[in-house]
């Protein structure tokens, strides 16, 4: 049994950690509130922006822009994974990569290489052999622009256009809500169709406004297309970024609850033993007593 000096340490450990762990469930919920204001504010705008973006390319056909053009063979995929560049998110990044692992399986007889942000994206890239185009570190869970998208977005299109890609995915994880996140996988070169929030939730096409282009709509569809992959990777790592704070949120309210409950069955255990050494204090005294006696 341990002794009353050993449980009481483990005590003083537990209610150490219980602190750091009460402490971080606060910075990320501080963090979560930022990230999500951000988040809900670019929705509105990512939703019209494909809008806009899916009458024009009716109008205009595939042949407006070789961005819209899919390849006869595909041979060659990037895949941008979003992970966090910290631990301590409950299976927030296990999801992510356990979704990676499973579209490597349905990929086997294509070169799949990937453009990762977060540091536990490009540890399990590495750990894998997966071939890693390029790497981002530092930006998922902090403060980042649309810069950071635009950079890595015009990579992209021009590894595309060049012929070093036949098809560029984005795997990241989608902000339902604080218990729930859920690893989204979507292509984004080359461009799909656009379809509206409208249109997946009702069975009917919605009316789209006929829109008035000026300069013509070919023109205008070339400049809105590489700016429509920056749009869908900054909306990528937005939901991510929310959706890591949320996660470890969560999984240090778990942390300081599982604490509690052990400082509880330790205070248990201690008075358990110092009830035990007390009684064999008093049998002591009591023998001695009854032998002065005799």
């Amino acid at each position: 049994m341990a002794t009353l000096k050993d449980v009481k340490t483990k005590i003083g450990a537990v209610k150490k950690t219980k602190q750091i762990t009460k402490a971080m469930n606060m910075v990320a919920a501080s963090r979560l509130r930022g990230a999500q204001s951000k988040m809900e504010a670019f929705r509105p705008y990512a939703g019209k922006f494909a809008e806009v973006l899916g009458s024009l390319a009716e109008k205009c056909g595939e042949e407006a822009s070789p961005l819209l053009v899919p390849r006869e063979e595909v041979k060659k995929i990037n895949v941008v994974l979003c992970t966090s560049d910290r631990g301590l998110c409950g299976g927030f990044n296990t999801n992510l990569i356990t979704r990676a692992k499973k579209f490597l399986k349905e990929k086997q007889n294509v070169e799949v290489s990937f453009t990762n942000f977060g540091k536990k994206g490009r540890a399990w890239s590495r750990k894998k052999n997966v071939q890693i185009a390029d790497e981002y570190i530092g930006i998922v869970g902090g403060s980042f622009g649309f810069s950071v998208a635009s950079s890595a977005g015009r990579k992209l299109i021009d590894g595309f256009l060049e012929g070093q890609y036949d098809e560029v995915w984005v795997l990241y994880s989608e902000f339902v809500s604080m218990a729930r996140q859920t690893p989204v996988l979507k292509k984004i070169l080359p461009v799909p169709p656009i379809v509206s929030a409208e249109e997946t939730e009702s069975e009917n096409k919605p009316f789209l406004a006929e829109h008035i282009c000026e300069p013509s709509a070919d023109e205008l569809l070339g400049e809105m297309l590489p700016k429509n992959v920056y749009v869908q990777i900054y909306s990528a790592l937005l939901e991510t970024s929310t959706s890591e704070h949320a996660a470890r949120m969560a999984a240090m309210d778990n942390a300081t609850k599982a604490c509690n409950d052990m400082i509880e069955n330790l205070t248990l255990v201690y008075n358990k033993a110092r009830q035990a050494a007390i009684t064999a204090e008093l049998m002591d005294i009591v023998g001695g007593a009854e032998a002065l006696k005799g």
